[in-house]
């Protein structure tokens, strides 16, 4: 008989307390709460398909649910509870000021404009979430809310945005939602990126990466090989090639070892760009055949194009043989599908094979033709474009305009200043100190 009477005891002690909790939330919550009751219940009974009638059952009458679900009347406790079971959630759900489900809403919305990329969806989508941030404290759907409205926040150069994305950094962490905390780190990594900070933006990705691996018990593949890649970006980027190359081909191989080709074209390009720089032609070849194959078996234009690209680069900057570098580039120069970076790229390279075969004045037209892209903010790429001053520097020198050589050695001079060291880079110094002692 004690027993029995314990387990009573126990039963009823458990509900006392939750109902305690539920009079509470009330409180707190007040009337604006209980005038929102009456909606969510009717929202969640038509989501449910359900019927004033069958969501009544037995316990209630279909006109007293009703005047609950129009708000002009308060359910009892009791109701309440009953209401609840028959729509298949918890009493505190329908008590919460924004329920789970709204959120999800929301959140669906949400994603559909973030993946729009559009110069609008980011202000659509700050006032989309304004209203809820302050109730966004825990779940997937608040984490992934403060997510997008920090990420919002930043494209619209709107301060503040750090604070939104340390908060969901943080729930993210709770919850061990390791692909998305990774995403945020290398969000926030590239912000100091995008500024040119290559140092902090390494340090700040090193450093979070080395709380996930310590924290979360187990890391995606996919979100491995990401982090693999911006940290080899990285390291390329403050000119530490040795490190690069290793975070590189451990990620290469990782990728091969458990089929993930996520990231193997931007690793096979990242490969073929490196080597080229410095010109190491066993594993340009190398990176250079894999990223031909990964563009023909994907059929990926972009992968195809940047082949063909350092393709050219190879044979103007390594093999001096400018008339077929200039033939390829005249062939895509004639295309029809011709993205607008790539493009430019190989408007630079057809100066320089023009130059190469002593076309000084056409070399130029084409160097002037060229503009560095806003988005571009890596090292080796802005060499890339930055190449074009010294190539106008000659090309003026040989024209016999010897101011105009001196102004643009110059220009070349200081845009390589601040880069790594290079070939390029060197050969950008070179040619200011032979045209400036001429």
């Amino acid at each position: 008989m004690s027993r029995i009477t314990v387990t009573i005891n126990n039963v009823c002690i458990f509900q006392i307390t939750g109902m305690f909790n539920i009079i509470k939330q009330m409180k707190i919550f007040g009337g604006a709460a209980l005038f929102m009751l009456g909606d969510r219940i009717r929202k969640l009974r038509k989501q449910k398909k359900l019927t004033l009638e069958a969501l009544a059952g037995d316990g209630l009458t279909k006109g007293m649910l009703s005047l609950i679900e129009n708000n002009k009347a308060k359910p009892s406790m009791e109701s309440l509870g009953y209401i609840a079971e028959g729509l298949g959630v918890e009493v505190t759900e329908l008590l919460e000021e924004i329920s789970t489900q709204e959120l999800r809403e929301v959140l669906e919305k949400a994603e559909k404009l973030y993946n729009q990329k559009s110069a609008d969806s980011y202000n659509e989508l700050l006032t989309l979430i304004e209203p809820f941030k302050e109730n966004l404290t825990q779940g997937y759907e608040s984490a992934r809310l403060l997510d997008i409205y920090s990420r919002s926040l930043y494209e619209e150069k709107i301060a503040g945005w750090e604070a939104y994305a340390d908060q969901a950094a943080t729930m993210y962490d709770q919850m061990n939602l390791t692909a998305r905390r990774a995403q945020m780190t290398i969000f926030r990594s590239m912000v100091n990126f995008i500024k040119h900070d290559y140092s902090n933006a390494l340090d700040l990705l090193v450093r979070e990466r080395t709380e996930i691996e310590l924290n979360h018990v187990y890391i995606d593949p996919m979100s491995r090989v990401d982090l693999d890649y911006h940290e080899a970006i990285l390291h390329f980027a403050i000119g530490d090639n040795a490190a690069a190359s290793q975070v590189m081909e451990s990620a290469i191989d990782f990728s091969k070892e458990h089929r993930i080709f996520y990231r193997i074209n931007d690793l096979y390009r990242l490969g073929a760009g490196q080597a080229l720089m410095f010109k190491n032609e066993e594993q340009l070849e190398l990176y250079l055949r894999k990223l031909k194959q990964y563009g023909e078996f994907a059929d990926d234009l972009p992968s195809i194009l940047i082949h063909d690209l350092i393709v050219v680069m190879s044979l103007i900057n390594v093999k001096q043989d400018y008339s077929k570098a200039l033939d390829i580039v005249n062939q895509y120069l004639a295309a029809p599908k011709m993205e607008e970076v790539v493009e430019d790229l190989y408007q630079l390279e057809k100066g320089k094979a023009l130059f190469g075969l002593g076309q000084f004045s056409e070399a130029l037209s084409y160097f002037e033709m060229v503009e560095t892209a806003a988005t571009t903010h890596h090292p080796f790429d802005l060499a890339l474009y930055y190449i074009r001053y010294p190539y106008k520097a000659l090309c003026h020198w040989e024209l016999g305009e010897r101011e105009e050589a001196l102004q643009a050695a110059q220009v070349a001079l200081n845009h390589f200043g601040t880069l790594p060291d290079s070939p390029f880079k060197e050969f950008a110094n070179d040619v200011y100190k032979n045209l400036e002692n001429s």
